[in-house]
């Protein structure tokens, strides 16, 4: 588990300069023009019992583009009508999600899922509700911007050089582009604009909540937080959370860092839908079936991390629970009963949703007591942090 006490600043740098010199030609007097200033270092500065991320190494991390990502983060210019940036379905003050039932792309299209939050999302082994596929932030930008069923950000052939005509025009991005990716001939292109972004989304690192102020020793949790954190990670007889959202994230994509992976990417039904008694899901929210096709796979998504959770409701893939109680009651239950209408059956009888589900026993006590300790997850540092804001 995370164990930080301090509020952490992520990330600072270190000014560093090149200096000029060679030879002065034929004036003896004249001096070589200075060589260019490269890239500055990037240190990670991470909460306790944090390794640094993972970064692909084709692109390295220096502060010059994790500045340019943060900007284009915030950019609505990078959507086709210039409506909607990446922070338009990842809002700061909601731990970078977004406060609805499902995101909704530039031209007002929603997508079938909800818009999780990212802080942390460095350390996710897999980045998607139902596709273990992108298994990088670089890999997963390729969705919001390019994706055309739904629309997101809405960039296609036809428009995509426009777009990036867009960004060379400002009066700042052609020269960040060239410092950041230095020795490119042309930098401000579509690839590095990705790798910007992913910088800078791997810079969202916090753990300073109260549950990790508690784990450091620093407070102590109330009587019934402490009863909720029992709850959360017992085994039998409990809540039995952490068996899905383990490791320092509190989530079940895994958590990869430098210092190795904890746990393995996780999906589950948790016996949501059940439509006619035949375990089926709606249309474009079958979960990890969409990928394999296998019917086992039928409803499973990924458990997401719970960190900053009493921050990002609505809750689950497609937004349906609307309160930390009324998820935590629908996990008691062993799932959802609907009717009647086109999604009626019992999620109770799910022949395909996880065994664990049926394991769980908590009380109206105990599923009071298990809020109150998932409200201990919330990092206010992080929603207000100026290195995480619009520039």
């Amino acid at each position: 588990m995370a164990r930080a006490a301090a509020l952490p600043c992520l990330a600072i740098w270190l000014a560093s300069a090149c200096g000029g010199g060679g030879d002065a030609g034929s004036d003896p007097g004249a001096t070589a023009p200075p060589a260019p200033v490269g890239p500055t270092q990037w240190v990670w500065v991470l909460p306790a019992g944090f390794a640094p991320p993972v970064v692909p190494a084709d692109n390295p991390m220096n502060a010059t583009k994790v500045q340019l990502g943060r900007q284009l983060f915030y950019d609505t210019r990078l959507s086709v009508n210039n409506t909607l940036a990446c922070a338009g379905c990842h809002a700061p003050s909601l731990a970078f999600a977004d406060g609805r039932t499902v995101a909704r792309g530039a031209t007002g299209q929603s997508h079938p899922r909800n818009a999780p939050g990212l802080i942390n999302v460095a350390y996710q082994a897999t980045l998607d509700w139902a596709n273990p596929a992108p298994r990088t932030l670089e890999q997963q930008m390729h969705t919001p911007l390019f994706g055309q069923s739904p629309i997101e950000l809405g960039v296609n052939d036809a428009n995509r050089d426009a777009i990036r005509q867009r960004l060379a025009d400002d009066a700042s991005y052609p020269a960040q582009f060239t410092s950041a990716f230095p020795n490119e001939a042309e930098p401000l292109q579509w690839d590095n604009v990705i790798k910007a972004i992913a910088a800078f989304q791997r810079t969202l690192i916090s753990a300073s909540s109260r549950y990790d102020q508690a784990r450091a020793g620093a407070i102590s949790l109330a009587d019934n937080e402490q009863r909720g954190q029992a709850l959360f990670f017992g085994t039998r007889g409990s809540a039995q959370c952490v068996q899905c959202h383990g490791g320092p994230n509190l989530g079940g994509g895994a958590f990869a860092s430098t210092s190795g992976t904890t746990g393995a990417p996780g999906f589950y039904n948790i016996g949501l839908f059940n439509i006619g008694g035949t375990g089926a899901y709606p249309a474009r929210n079958r979960g990890l079936f969409e990928t394999t096709g296998l019917p086992q796979d039928m409803g499973k998504f990924r458990a997401p991390s719970l960190r900053n959770v009493a921050l990002t409701a609505p809750y689950l893939h497609d937004g349906s629970a609307d309160t930390l109680e009324s998820v935590v009651a629908l996990h008691a239950a062993g799932g959802r009963v609907l009717g009647p209408g086109p999604y009626a059956g019992d999620g109770r009888s799910n022949p395909f949703k996880d065994p664990l589900i049926d394991q769980i026993r908590l009380s109206a006590q105990d599923q009071s007591d298990l809020v109150a300790f998932l409200r201990t997850l919330t990092d206010e540092a992080a929603l207000t942090r100026a290195d995480f804001s619009a520039p």
